[in-house]
């Protein structure tokens, strides 16, 4: 797939319109993801809905923790480089002060788009006020990492999975690289140059999974940990999450998160330059079926 194609020989076909769903129950909001179809793969029409969501959820004062969940069997399979509702070449009422993607030349274009959709977004959903839980079950792959990683709990399943195959695409890991904030250097290195699936119980080990649970307890053992967030006080909740993300910003994770940001968007350009395709060749088809591939060496 050639991602420099015009946007008006791109056709795009939205399988559902609620990409999100949004409900609140016992002072916390559950913000789930509907795309179970595409195993919740990211396009914009699910990302400004997640952003509204977010927004939604900050806004209403009877709202103490928030929950990102996804739908179906796993929690995402990462940005969306293959379904009919990839909407790469799609405007949206931005939620930055960004120009719109869709008329730029070139790595312009996706520069452009991914400061918006992805590193802005994320980075802004970190630091929400209220405290926030990730329930991951299956796959969180490449940009399902990023959805997980900004919250402030990850409780997952036992059969949970954690990867950032990007590095086939000749990239330097997602857009939001946290990785080696989450997880030792050497470790992060691992993660991303071999690309294999980190199982939960070894990134429970490395501390980036905060609790392990059988699937059927999942939500029951998100639920305790939202009760007793809930029973607290909203300010103390606020000024303790602040403080330690005050600390990760003084050993430079924004300082970090920007150069590679540069990093990732260079290696697009290199692979427009050299193959006409800004992921290297690769696509959603082979890409998954590199993955699969993997795990059965694994």
């Amino acid at each position: 797939m050639n991602d420099i194609v015009p946007p008006k020989q791109v056709k795009v076909e939205y399988e559902t319109d609620t990409p999100v769903l949004y409900r609140v129950e016992d002072a916390t909001a559950w913000i789930t993801m509907n795309r179970p179809a595409f195993n919740n793969a990211q396009n914009s029409q699910m990302t400004y809905a997640l952003d509204a969501a977010f927004r939604r959820a900050v806004d209403d004062d009877a709202v103490k923790v928030i929950v990102l969940a996804g739908s179906g069997k796993h929690f995402s399979a990462g940005h969306d480089i293959g379904t009919p509702g990839r909407d790469l070449h799609k405007s949206f009422d931005r939620t930055h002060l960004l120009p719109d993607h869709t008329n730029k030349p070139g790595a312009e274009l996706l520069y452009t788009r991914e400061q918006e959709v992805y590193l802005g977004m994320c980075r802004r959903w970190r630091d929400i006020s209220k405290p926030t839980i990730a329930m991951v079950q299956g796959a969180c792959i490449a940009g399902g990492l990023m959805l997980a990683w900004v919250c402030d709990f990850i409780v997952a399943s036992d059969d949970a999975f954690f990867q950032d195959p990007v590095q086939m695409m000749g990239i330097p890991g997602v857009e939001y690289f946290a990785h080696a904030f989450e997880l030792p250097p050497r470790i992060a290195k691992e993660f991303i140059l071999l690309g294999e699936r980190m199982p939960v119980a070894r990134a429970h080990q490395l501390g980036m999974v905060n609790r392990v649970v059988v699937r059927a307890e999942l939500e029951a053992e998100v639920k305790k940990i939202a009760a007793n967030l809930t029973a607290k006080g909203r300010l103390g909740l606020w000024l303790t999450k602040q403080a330690v993300n005050h600390v990760e910003e003084l050993r430079g994770k924004r300082s970090a998160m920007d150069a590679v940001f540069h990093m990732h968007h260079f290696a697009h350009a290199q692979s427009d330059l050299t193959q006409g395709n800004s992921l290297g060749g690769m696509d959603a088809k082979s890409m998954a079926a590199a993955n699969k591939k993997r795990a059965g060496e694994a």
